[in-house]
């Protein structure tokens, strides 16, 4: 952690860490309770919709105590909308990819991106990690991606759905990334506000259109009717989307991208400890051996000193700011 991060309590930094790995981690058995009452499309609509509405109200409330930051002229607001747009194009690939490869496979690319935002930060921003944080960041992703294969059942590899996986994360690294080098500029709730209004319309059109094509307006109304739907849905939109990306570009605004990003992994290890829990899904000793490894490495990293001059360029930087 570079000495920029003094500034801000350590606490609150590993809260976030935490908060964020717990919200991510069960988005995967909130899918699940979803996916009963509609497809994919359908259930990412309307996760996006309660984005829409708890950023409103997150918002609403932030100007009512007086915590929403200062709106300040001349600030290039396309870096924001460019930072919400990685986001959007990642969850849009990630639904592609999935016509064609297993969530097995897509796990196993996704573990990548520490990797692949620590090379980018590197290019882009000249962020460079230690030695030790280098060490780290390969034990947690090798640990995950061999968690991954022993608890697949079967895994088909599929070349398009592997290059669509692929660019997705890439375009999930290039979010981290650019999310880190506008820090101090724009606050995370404008990050997050960008990414839930832009990709409410995106999301809940194209299922709206759908169903207009397809004369079935009924099959975007009836997941209302259920109630379970409607509380795993909100999950997904307030603690997936609006909070879980609040936390991250907390994180990013006062950590190195791969301390940060490698709390997706230990996110993994969240969702199959719930599956274990509350579905009374099968823990055998692989689970435990490599849960031990990626928690070693999430913590490794986290507590792996950075000199200051680690931390790469920001906006703030090129703006003389």
């Amino acid at each position: 952690m570079s000495a920029k991060t003094k500034e801000v309590s350590k606490v609150s930094l590993y809260l976030a860490g935490l908060s964020f790995t717990l919200c991510v981690g069960f988005s995967f058995f909130g899918i699940k309770q979803c996916v009963p009452y509609g497809d994919t499309l359908i259930v990412l609509a309307y996760r996006y919709a309660a984005a829409l509405i708890s950023v409103i109200i997150f918002t609403a409330i932030y100007k009512a105590i007086g915590r929403y930051p200062e709106t300040r002229p001349g600030r290039p607001r396309a870096k924001l909308y460019q930072t919400a747009a990685f986001y959007i194009a990642f969850m849009i690939l990630q639904i592609l990819a999935m016509y064609f490869a297993t969530s097995i496979e897509g796990a196993i690319v996704y573990a990548m991106v520490p990797i692949f935002a620590k090379i980018i930060g590197r290019i882009t921003l000249g962020e460079r990690s230690t030695p030790l944080q280098n060490f780290f960041v390969v034990l947690t992703v090798a640990a995950l991606i061999v968690l991954v294969i022993l608890n697949a059942t079967d895994i088909h590899l599929n070349v398009t759905g592997l290059i669509i996986m692929t660019i997705s994360a890439i375009f999930m690294a290039c979010q981290n990334v650019s999310a880190r080098y506008i820090r101090g500029v724009f606050a995370p709730i404008e990050i997050t506000q960008c990414i839930a209004v832009s990709g409410c319309p995106i999301f809940f059109g194209a299922a709206l259109i759908r169903a207009l094509v397809n004369h079935d307006l009924q099959s975007l109304v009836e997941p209302l009717y259920h109630p379970q739907f409607v509380i795993w849905v909100s999950f997904l939109g307030v603690g997936c989307i609006l909070l879980s990306a609040q936390f991250m570009a907390y994180m990013l605004a006062h950590m190195e991208i791969v301390q940060c990003t490698v709390f997706n992994s230990a996110s993994t290890l969240v969702s199959i400890i719930a599956g274990a829990l509350i579905l009374g899904e099968p823990l055998n000793w692989y689970h435990y051996l490599c849960g031990a490894l990626i928690l070693t490495g999430v913590i490794g990293l986290t507590l792996a000193p950075a000199k200051a001059s680690n931390s790469g360029k920001s906006l703030g930087d090129d703006l003389g700011e």
